[in-house]
């Protein structure tokens, strides 16, 4: 079986089965294993391993074998505390080239008296799978210079059903004449997701499926409430993610390549010292334990730096195209958020140039805020632990029952994949 098959062919449900997630990120690979019991997942085991800085560059593998060391090391200790050994893995991606979008497409029905079936359903998410491959595609390759037949489809979920301005969670058995559909799909180029095969590979064990990371946090949270509205910036080593989602809509996802280490380097050359004495001093700066006078130092040297971050962000928001009103909460994650110059520049009035209502309020995202992932080890209590969480969440949802929709989603993707 292949890769393509792998992420898009219903595992079999099994109660207790144990699952790994693993979050390949640009400082740090993180591994959670976590049992499956009654649509909870119960984190049993925890491991991180620090990424050498020639592993991986702006959420991109860059050395294979480097970065399944680092994998071997953090699933170890995450096995030794959970004394057992899960079998399938779920991997988060992100990266500059990973592009989530949104679809929205209204079909109108020539019989709208008729009920809605499985076959009118295949065809109507056909068309609307079709077009949004043949759009996203063409924009990567048009920026990135790879040819458009080795961009892959990584995520696909239906996140909107409309009939005649009624939302549904199954279109099925439903009249109307007018029926919009949404659909978030995320995508890389092959080589990306070739890199994370090998890696599966090379740890032996089954591929349980490949995330966009931030379409896994932006699910973790509120996603059955339909008024939810939120911006979700998830801050790595090496890029900045975005999301938004909108009265419970996942709109689409954005990322950059800025993320922590680009601090780090910068108070590296600043101050003329090693990279790993420049991570502490940033993590001491961050968590408010310098004395004023080098804190001083340390937020004039960054200050720059979080300018144009900030500007990253503006720049993202302003690139979804069917959003004209922004949410006004904004939900931070990811260890790069927890620098203080960070937070300083969302609280800004940067926010009066883009389509927000008011000024938007600022929050971290806790851990505990999972509730479908119960820590058991108590060892997941910072914003870095959100991302491997949100991935843990999302193989909830593979390991369980799957409902018809997803099912001819699923189909449909086969399908275009052969």
């Amino acid at each position: 079986m292949g890769l393509l098959d792998n992420l898009f062919s219903k595992p079999k449900a099994k109660s207790g089965r144990y699952a790994l997630a693993l979050d390949i990120g640009t400082d740090l690979a993180k591994a959670l294993i976590f049992e499956v019991k009654k649509n909870k997942g119960y984190v049993i085991g925890v491991g991180k391993k620090k990424q050498k800085m020639t592993d991986m560059q702006s959420g991109a593998i860059t050395d294979i074998q480097g970065v399944v060391r680092s994998a071997e090391k953090a699933i170890e200790e995450a096995q030794k505390m959970a004394n057992v050994k899960p079998d399938q893995v779920i991997l988060g991606i992100a990266g500059e080239l990973v592009k989530g979008t949104t679809t929205n497409v209204h079909y109108q029905r020539k019989k709208p008296k008729a009920k809605i079936d499985l076959a009118e359903l295949k065809n109507i998410l056909q068309k609307v799978q079709w077009k949004a491959f043949n759009q996203v595609r063409k924009q990567l390759s048009w920026e990135t210079g790879i040819d458009e037949i080795d961009v892959k489809l990584i995520n696909a979920a239906i996140v909107d059903v409309r009939i005649d301005g009624y939302r549904v969670t199954n279109p099925v058995g439903f009249q109307g004449k007018d029926v919009c559909i949404s659909i978030f799909n995320a995508y890389a180029p092959l080589v990306h997701l070739g890199a994370l095969q090998s890696i599966s590979t090379d740890l032996d064990m089954d591929l349980l499926s490949i995330a966009a990371e931030p379409y896994a946090v932006a699910c973790s949270i509120g996603e059955n409430a339909r008024q939810f509205s939120a911006i979700f910036i998830d801050i790595g080593g090496g890029t900045t993610d975005v999301a938004i989602v909108k009265n419970g809509v996942l709109e689409g996802t954005k990322m950059f390549g800025l993320g922590g280490r680009a601090f780090t380097k910068r108070l590296a050359d600043t101050l003329k010292i090693g990279a790993a004495e420049a991570e502490e001093i940033k993590i001491k700066y961050s968590n408010s334990k310098l004395k004023p006078e080098i804190a001083k130092k340390v937020k004039k040297a960054l200050d720059s730096d979080c300018k144009v971050w900030l500007s990253g962000i503006e720049l993202s928001l302003s690139e979804f195209p069917n959003v004209d009103s922004l949410p006004t909460q904004i939900l931070l994650c990811g260890g790069g958020s927890a620098l203080i110059g960070i937070r300083t520049a969302l609280q800004g009035d940067w926010y009066k140039k883009m389509p927000f209502p008011r000024k938007p309020s600022i929050k971290f995202i806790k851990p505990d805020e999972i509730v479908s992932i119960i820590d058991k080890t108590g060892l997941l209590k910072s914003q870095q632990d959100v991302t491997p969480m949100a991935l843990a969440n999302l193989a909830l949802d593979l390991a369980g029952d799957e409902d018809p929709v997803k099912g001819i989603l699923r189909k449909v993707v086969n399908m275009m994949h052969t």
